[in-house]
């Protein structure tokens, strides 16, 4: 038990010692057990674009239907993966990392529904090492949790060719507050699928018009899902679902007062 516990101990410090001079994880991101930086780059002023869609060129001009503009403090980490381990297994630890230290979904894609991955690894983090099947990507954006509320973290992952994986992080902490970042329908109904829960801990007791209009495009995306709303407004979220046209028969009411709203899938 000591030997193994001493050579993993041994492994971790000889990846750590490999990374670049100067660089380091973010603070918001465990790194993947056994994981080597390649690449790290920090900027005190960096203007970004985030895309909230899928990514095309037409006419030599990058496209997205809905992107988050933000400019401040940049810091980028590039992680290879160790052999054995896919890229999916490193994005689906930091996802769930992520959402349960309380950061929020903005968007989520996966494989041909991100668009190229030579786009993403060329016009968007401008590091041609995260070119590779589009099959094989993923990529996510999330707030961050208070009091951390105005940085955005950007993951993408991304298997090569030669079966190399990578999975590059992109923390960005704006200069403004960014104000209300809503997620897109798509994304809440991946994760929904993905772990069964949606908990959305910032919405208030009285629902608004633009999350209640979210939320119905969301369940409507698919109207054999039935759910339980839980949290102290989930009443006034119900009627508020069922005005969106979410048949009143897919909602039922579950038990708990916490504040937000917690979205539970009925199998």
């Amino acid at each position: 038990m000591r030997l193994t516990l001493l050579a993993g101990l041994l492994l971790a410090t000889s990846a750590q010692a490999d990374d670049p001079p100067g660089s380091h994880d973010l603070a918001a991101l465990p790194r993947f057990p056994h994981a080597e930086i390649t690449e790290f780059q920090e900027s005190p002023d960096q203007e970004r674009v985030f895309p909230q869609s899928s990514i095309r060129r037409i006419s030599n001009k990058l496209r997205m239907e809905r992107k988050v503009e933000v400019e401040g403090r940049q810091t980028s980490v590039t992680y290879r993966l160790p052999a054995g381990h896919s890229s999916a297994d490193a994005f689906d630890r930091a996802r769930k990392d992520l959402l349960a230290n309380g950061a929020e979904l903005l968007y989520w894609c996966q494989g041909r529904d991100c668009g190229s991955s030579s786009l993403w690894a060329n016009s968007i983090f401008g590091n041609a090492k995260l070119y590779g099947s589009d099959e094989q990507q993923a990529y996510l954006l999330l707030r961050l949790a208070e009091p951390h509320q105005d940085s955005l973290l950007a993951l993408y992952s991304i298997t090569r060719g030669n079966r190399r994986a990578y999975l590059y992080a992109e923390q960005l902490d704006a200069s403004a507050p960014l104000g209300e970042l809503l997620p897109t329908p798509d994304t809440l109904m991946r994760e929904l699928k993905s772990s069964g829960e949606l908990h959305l801990a910032r919405l208030p007791n009285e629902p608004s018009d633009a999350w209640a209009t979210l939320l119905g495009r969301c369940l409507n995306l698919d109207s054999t899902l039935r759910v339980s709303l839980a949290g102290a407004g989930a009443e006034a979220w119900r009627e508020a679902l069922v005005g969106q046209g979410v048949r009143a028969a897919r909602l039922e009411l579950g038990e708990g007062k916490a504040p937000g709203l917690h979205l539970n899938l009925l199998r």
